[in-house]
Formats: structure tokens, C-alpha cells, sequence
């Protein structure tokens, strides 16, 4: 071997790392392009009298530059995790790795929040008049949860669709599955019923699918890879709509559904599976359109080709089934209603032909640049990860396609949006993409206020 041979390594190296950077960048300065056509054409069509009901169009936010208590803490929380994150994801065991990446990721969503302060950025947030807990009251009202479920569907259509109505479900309430709103209803019943309290839940479960992803790559037998993710997650800049929307806990809830699923396909665990099961069935109680998470646990299926906990798991998903229509709630019918309001909703006046790529524009704020970037570099991931990564994706582009998407995407599609972070462990230099991610959420926070 030549002296010099070391050294050509090292130079070609260096070269071909330099040329996927500028890739990197490349594909990062076409989603700002992306992003800008979206706000440019958007205000365009509110000029031109067309109701997208956007306040900052792709985003349902308005520009409102500001600071709060939660500022300070936010600089410090993405400071610290952008120096330290890696290093200590790479050399912290396990198990305490991922209790600091957990509260490290709620310290992350709740500093975000209160950015907008207590009241506006976390108390109201469920409490609003279209929100889960303002129609809470109801229940006693009907006498009790059983009553309530029995007699849930009657109550989906509006007046708009149904003028015999006499009264109806808030907008999240009708607009989704009864298992959200029994969530809800559950936390007040055990006295989490305010606003403060339920989100602070919504927040402790939505920034767990950090952990949720973590866990899910080793159990498929990519530690390493699950390291180099967790700070993606932990800094996630779909973080701000984590806090605190409803599907902030919907990502966290499907996510350990897939978790467990990966743990109970490895360890041939038949509680996991059940457990998985009752995880993933309730998960399309949550939210119709999460359905299409289903794309995730068969990724899990695939990857370890572990088909016989099917059988556990599925059990545990009719259970879930089972329990929901021997209350009186059919899924099918609650979606067949769903379809008949939303053609009648602010949905009809939002132009398919702009929000089927402005959606994308909206999602990018939620994967930050660290996150669009890195899914170009998907084919580089191991063949589980590639998997997990595809189903996000192709979950969001059936979303997208199918027109049930418009706008508010950067929320709604936080379940799948957690997984395509997964694409982040495949980056260079982590610490320069942590910080552009903190960067893009606290511009985001301290530019707009977003309704969550």
C-alpha cells in the first residue's frame, strides 16, 4: 500500500460527503421554494375571494410576531439537545436514554406552547368552542358515557346537511370517531377535564412517540440507528402542533401501538401482540383518516416477516371493535356522516388543485429542513427503517391524493410525520441539522400564532 493511499481515501471521502451536502442543501432550497409558492398563490386566491379559511396559508395561523415565558426555555432546551444530544444519545444506557429523550422531548413541545403563554398557548386550546372539551357537559347530559356512545352518531350532522337536527357535535367532536371524544371524557371523569391538565396529557403522550420510534428500531434490531434518530425526534418541529392538538396524542398513541407490535414480532411475545392490538384497533377510533396508519405495524410485518403475531394481534384490534359497536357506535356510519359534513365544511370552498401540493408545503414545516432533507437519503437506511419510512410517506401521499386533506395537514398528519423522521438518522454533521430544526420551530412559534 502506497504512503499515499490513506490520504486519497480520506480526500475521496471528504469529496463524495461534500457533494451529498450540497445535495442536502439542494432539496432543502427546493422545499423553500416549494413553501413560497404555496404562500404566494394562497394569498392570491384569498385576494381573488376564494375561502381557504387560512389565516397564513398553507398554515392555519396568523402573523402574529410575539414572545412569551416559554421562550427562554425553548432556546435553552434546543441549544442543549443540539450540543449534547448526539453525544449523549451514542453513549447513555438504554433505559435512561429514553426517559431523558421522553422528558426531553416534553420539555421541547410544552416551552413551545407557552411560548403563547398558559392561557392562550395550552388552557384554550381544548376548551374552544369546536374543541373536545367544551362539549364534555354533554355526556352527563345524556346520562353517562354508555348513553352517550349509544347515541353518538345521531349527532354528527349539522344543521347545514340535516335541518331536523336539533343539536350536534362540536366540529372535532362530530368530525371524528367516538374513541377521541371518550378519551376526553375519560380525563375529566379522573380529573384531567381542564384545559391545563388535558394538555398537558395530550403533550406527555404526543412527545413519547419519540421514544415510541426509538424503541421501535431496536426491537428490529437498529440500535445504533435509534440513537442517531432520537434527537431528530426529541427536536421535532411538528413539536409546535404537539402542542397541544388532539393528534399530538394520536401520533404518540398509534406510534406505541407500532412500538409494541415491533417488540411482540422479535420477542414472540403474545401480551405484546394483544397489547399492540388493543393499541392500533383504538387508533381507528381516534381519527378516521388513521386508517391509513395500518401502513406502519404491516411495515413491522414485513421487515421481520413474523406474520404468525397476526393472530394475537388481531384479536386484540376485534376486541377494541367489538367493545365500540356493542356500545352503539358503527365505524362505517360515523364516517359515512363524516363525508356528508365535511363536502359541507369550509372543505368546500378549499380548491383541491392547490391544497393536493400546498399540503406538502404545510407538512414541511412539521419535518423541518433536517427532515425533507433527509428523505433523499432514505435508500441508505437499513431495510426495516426504509420500510418505516415508506409507510409514512405513502400514508401522507394517500391522504393527500385523496382530497380528505385540505390544509391543517401540518397537524393531522403528525402520526405519520414522527416516522419520517426515522430518514434523519441518515444525516451528517447531526448537531448542524438539530440546530436548523430548532431554528425553523421557534420562527415558527414567534413569528405566527397557530391555532394549536
Amino acid at each position: 500500500m502506497s504512503p499515499g493511499y490513506g490520504a486519497r481515501v480520506t480526500e475521496a471521502r471528504t469529496r463524495t460527503e461534500h457533494r451529498g451536502t450540497r445535495t442536502d442543501l439542494a432539496v432543502v432550497g427546493a422545499v423553500v421554494v416549494l413553501v413560497a409558492a404555496a404562500v404566494v398563490v394562497g394569498r392570491m386566491l384569498v385576494a381573488s375571494d376564494v375561502e381557504l379559511f387560512l389565516g397564513w396559508p398553507p398554515l392555519l395561523a396568523q402573523w402574529l410576531p410575539h414572545v412569551g415565558p416559554g421562550t427562554p426555555a425553548a432556546i435553552v432546551v434546543a441549544g442543549a439537545v443540539a450540543a449534547w444530544g448526539p453525544g449523549l444519545a451514542a453513549r447513555l444506557r438504554w433505559a435512561p436514554l429514553l426517559w431523558t429523550g421522553w422528558a426531553a422531548a416534553f420539555a421541547w413541545t410544552l416551552s413551545l406552547a407557552l411560548v403563547d403563554g398558559w392561557q392562550r398557548g395550552v388552557v384554550e386550546r381544548l376548551t374552544s368552542g369546536e374543541e373536545y372539551l367544551s362539549d364534555v357537559p354533554r355526556v352527563a347530559e345524556l346520562g353517562g358515557i354508555g348513553p352517550m356512545l349509544r347515541v353518538f352518531s345521531d349527532h354528527i350532522l349539522t344543521t347545514a346537511v340535516d335541518p331536523a337536527q336539533t343539536w350536534f357535535w362540536t366540529t372535532h367532536v362530530g368530525g371524528h370517531p367516538a374513541g377521541a371524544f371518550l378519551l376526553f371524557t375519560v380525563l375529566d371523569r379522573v380529573g384531567l377535564g381542564s384545559g391545563g391538565a388535558a394538555g398537558l396529557v395530550v403533550m406527555a403522550v404526543g412527545s413519547s412517540a419519540a421514544v415510541a420510534v426509538a424503541v421501535t428500531l431496536r426491537a428490529l434490531g437498529h440500535e445504533d440507528l435509534a440513537r442517531r434518530v432520537l434527537p431528530f425526534s426529541v427536536l421535532f418541529p411538528g413539536a409546535v402542533w404537539v402542542g397541544v392538538s388532539a393528534d399530538g396524542l394520536f401520533a404518540g398513541w398509534l406510534a406505541w401501538g407500532v412500538a409494541l407490535l415491533a417488540l411482540a414480532a422479535t420477542r414472540r411475545s403474545t401480551p405484546a401482540a394483544v397489547g399492540s392490538g388493543l393499541l392500533l384497533g383504538y387508533t381507528v377510533y381516534l381519527s378516521y383518516g388513521l386508517v391509513l396508519g395500518g401502513l406502519l405495524p404491516l411495515a413491522v410485518l414485513v421487515a421481520t416477516r413474523r406474520w404468525r403475531v397476526l393472530v394475537p394481534t388481531v384479536a386484540g384490534v376485534l376486541v377494541v371493535v367489538a367493545a365500540f359497536t356493542a356500545a352503539g357506535f358503527w365505524w362505517f356510519a360515523g364516517f359515512a356522516d363524516l363525508r356528508v359534513i365535511y363536502a359541507a365544511s369550509a372543505a368546500a370552498t378549499r380548491p383541491y388543485s392547490y391544497f393536493v401540493w400546498a399540503n406538502l408545503a404545510a407538512l414541511a414545516f412539521a419535518l423541518g429542513p433536517a427532515g425533507v432533507a433527509a428523505l433523499r437519503r432514505t435508500p441508505a437506511l437499513p431495510r426495516a427503517a426504509l420500510l418505516l419510512v415508506g409507510a409514512a410517506v405513502a400514508a401522507i401521499a394517500l391522504a393527500d391524493l385523496s382530497g380528505m386533506s385540505k390544509a391543517e395537514v401540518e397537524r393531522i398528519w403528525l402520526p405519520f410525520a414522527v416516522w419520517a423522521t426515522v430518514a434523519c438518522g441518515a444525516l451528517p454533521h447531526p448537531r448542524r441539522w438539530l440546530v436548523a430544526q430548532a431554528v425553523l420551530a421557534l420562527a415558527v412559534n414567534h413569528l405566527l400564532l397557530t391555532v394549536w
